[in-house]
């Protein structure tokens, strides 16, 4: 297959599977400049399949790292209201949002953490209005991913420049079911698969969740009215979609104050450019009291400092290790792929939908539920061959979920 070829195959999976574009439907478009070539195939195809409109947002990584180094300070936080409500107003009326990464592992490695959190935190709260139709699931919205030479040679160093580029697209289109003779079709099967999963998982109603591994050993209450979901979800209109590209998760939420023991990452976190490794979080009923980073340790802190809830989990999620990202055996230093390779979890907000009757409740009646409430929702890597699960059931037994890292 040529490099035409599986872009196409690309864009027509993110655009059918992925936000399941219907006819007379605007997309939002959120991606780089670098990866404009891709973005003008998917823009193409989706006026193909029946968008009425397609909007671009477009962004630099090298204009982001300018404004730290020479804005004033008082600046950072801001986001232009206007642009705010305009998303917001697409998402009122059911526009689909596709947003693609192209990421630069090392982009912030030498900025200050609290520069990155007071510009994190400001823009989130403007964004508030736009970023709850996608927390609530309200929206058809995906996230996907476009090498850059920078990530392909921070996977690939010995490679020339080309050739990792090269390199990272076939991985790309691996993790993405590209390299299929069918990816739509391998796409609704694979989504099927998950399906069932959750169908499985949801009958047990399971109370509690004991993992034990080198450095982890931790337990995670469950909500008595949790849901496991998994691939496809629908919005307020009913129409599914698939929120991440590549997924191979199933995830609930945890209950808020009932998390207690140690955890510890097995891959690093890549966020918002800079890289955090080799770290662990010690849970009291549910709270993280204690916190340990090998590197990046200032900014674990400004994730956390975000705000109350931000110490407290927010997604549990289940990925057997002899999954197809994990079995390539590369640590990809980007969320979107390392969580899809390992299990994980997330401190800071959870997400509605997977509470019974969630999505209509405020702030106030999803914390008296159970539910963790944040600005921020950051995932972080502790699956490994190592890791065993079990699960507490209702009549008090106790199941083998994971051995080895793989379903029991």
């Amino acid at each position: 297959m040529s490099m035409t070829e599986s872009l196409e195959k690309y864009a027509e999976t993110l655009l059918r599977i992925g936000l399941n574009v219907q006819p007379g439907q605007k997309l939002v478009i959120d991606a780089p400049l670098s990866a404009a070539n891709f973005v003008r195939i998917v823009t193409r195809l989706a006026y193909d399949i029946g968008a009425s409109q397609v909007h671009h947002e477009w962004w630099d990584d090298e204009l982001a790292l300018i404004r730290y180094r020479h804005a004033p300070e008082s600046s950072l936080g801001y986001y232009p209201e206007w642009r705010a409500n305009g998303l917001a107003e697409y998402a009122e009326n059911n526009a689909a949002f596709l947003f693609v990464q192209s990421p630069n592992p090392d982009l912030l490695k030498d900025v200050p953490a609290d520069l990155i959190a007071k510009e994190t935190r400001g823009r989130a709260a403007i964004r508030k209005r736009f970023l709850d139709y996608t927390r609530l699931h309200q929206v058809s919205w995906l996230i996907a991913a476009v090498p850059s030479p920078a990530w392909a040679a921070r996977l690939f160093p010995g490679l020339p420049a080309e050739q990792g580029v090269a390199k990272l697209w076939d991985v790309v289109f691996k993790a993405t079911r590209i390299d299929r003779d069918d990816p739509v079709g391998e796409w609704r099967k694979h989504l099927d698969t998950l399906h069932a999963k959750t169908s499985k998982l949801n009958a047990m109603r399971i109370r509690k969740l004991h993992y034990r591994a080198p450095g982890t050993d931790l337990y995670i209450e469950l909500p008595e009215k949790h849901i496991w979901l998994g691939g496809a979800k629908p919005n307020k209109s009913g129409t599914p979609f698939v929120a991440n590209m590549p997924t191979e998760e199933v995830f609930t939420m945890p209950a808020k104050h009932g998390v207690n023991g140690i955890v510890r990452s097995t891959k690093p976190l890549n966020h918002g450019g800079s890289l955090i490794e080799d770290f662990s979080f010690t849970f009291k009923d549910g709270r993280i009291v204690d916190y340990r980073a090998g590197k990046g340790e200032d900014k674990l802190q400004t994730i956390l400092d975000t705000d109350e809830g931000a110490s407290y989990l927010g997604e549990v999620a289940l990925v057997p290790y002899r999954s197809p990202i994990s079995l390539m055996d590369i640590v990809f230093y980007n969320t979107l792929f390392d969580e899809n390779a390992s299990c994980h979890l997330a401190i800071g907000n959870a997400y509605p939908s997977t509470l019974e009757g969630g999505v209509g409740l405020s702030p106030d009646q999803l914390k008296a539920s159970g539910a963790n409430v944040s600005m921020t929702h950051v995932d972080f890597m502790i699956g490994s061959a190592e890791l065993d699960i079990d699960a507490e059931l209702p009549d008090g037994s106790t199941v083998p979920l994971f051995r080895q890292g793989n379903w029991a």
